[in-house]
């Protein structure tokens, strides 16, 4: 059960940096759901970008430890 919780967790984390990053790259000014965060744009996407890659190291363990 632990492991597709990781999993689950992992699969959302990777979501939401991968397409929150995407979509800021794609207009600066829409920064999604880190829309608060001040930095701008490079505070921004400094923080979708460890988000994504966090979301794929769990995804990858959470499926590795189910099989």
């Amino acid at each position: 059960m632990r492991h597709v919780a990781t999993l689950v967790i992992g699969m959302v984390l990777l979501v939401a940096g991968g397409q929150g990053g995407i979509r800021l790259l794609a207009d600066h000014g829409n920064a999604g759901i880190l829309a608060r965060l001040p930095g701008g744009f490079p505070g921004r996407l400094g923080c979708f970008a460890p988000m994504a890659f966090a979301g794929a190291v769990l995804t990858a363990r959470g499926g590795a430890h189910g099989r």
